[in-house]
């Protein structure tokens, strides 16, 4: 009989734990863009947000690692807009959290924190990555003259060679 209890206790609870209320959003914010979202809360509850800033790197098609400066300024207003809860800025991962004081529609807005810092990073990164292109030519180009040269060099010491046997042949020195 504990058993059954039990089983049905824990399957009571992940009940409860699947039915809770939560929501989740996933979008992308550009450099400069703005995003805000109206969400009705009651009061006393907490809300707790997770964010990831990352670069879009448009060649590679896929997101770039996180930036050191790179990150989101979240502001949080009440229903009658007039309090602002939170004003903070973060860093490129993690959270934010606040609690409701009064029912009603919350205004939650998000931006990143830095556009000329990112486009900076981004565009270093793809200087970088030109400059190492050009090096690792540059250097390429480098070896194959050198064997070219190390090549003439040893065909004109050969046909030196073979051009003074025959002069001093013909001198009858040799």
């Amino acid at each position: 009989m504990e058993m059954k209890a039990v089983v049905f206790c824990t399957g009571l609870m992940l009940l409860f734990a699947w039915l809770s209320p939560s929501q989740a959003l996933y979008f992308h914010i550009g450099e400069t863009e703005k995003k805000c979202f109206i969400e009705e809360i009651p009061d006393e509850t907490m809300v707790i947000g997770r964010y990831r800033t990352q670069l879009w790197d448009k060649q590679a098609g896929s997101f770039l690692p996180s930036t050191p400066g790179l990150g989101m300024h979240v502001e949080i207003k009440d229903p009658d807009a007039k309090v602002i809860i939170l004003s903070r800025q973060y860093g490129s991962d993690g959270r934010f959290t606040f609690t409701s004081h009064t029912p009603g529609e919350h205004q939650i807005c998000l931006h990143s924190n830095s556009s000329k810092m990112a486009l900076f990073a981004g565009g270093k990164l793809y200087r970088e990555e030109r400059f190492r292109m050009t090096s690792e030519s540059t250097n390429q180009r480098v070896l194959w003259w050198s064997i070219a040269q190390t090549i003439i060099l040893i065909i004109t010491g050969i046909w030196q060679m073979r051009h003074l046997k025959s002069f001093f042949e013909a001198k009858k020195l040799v």
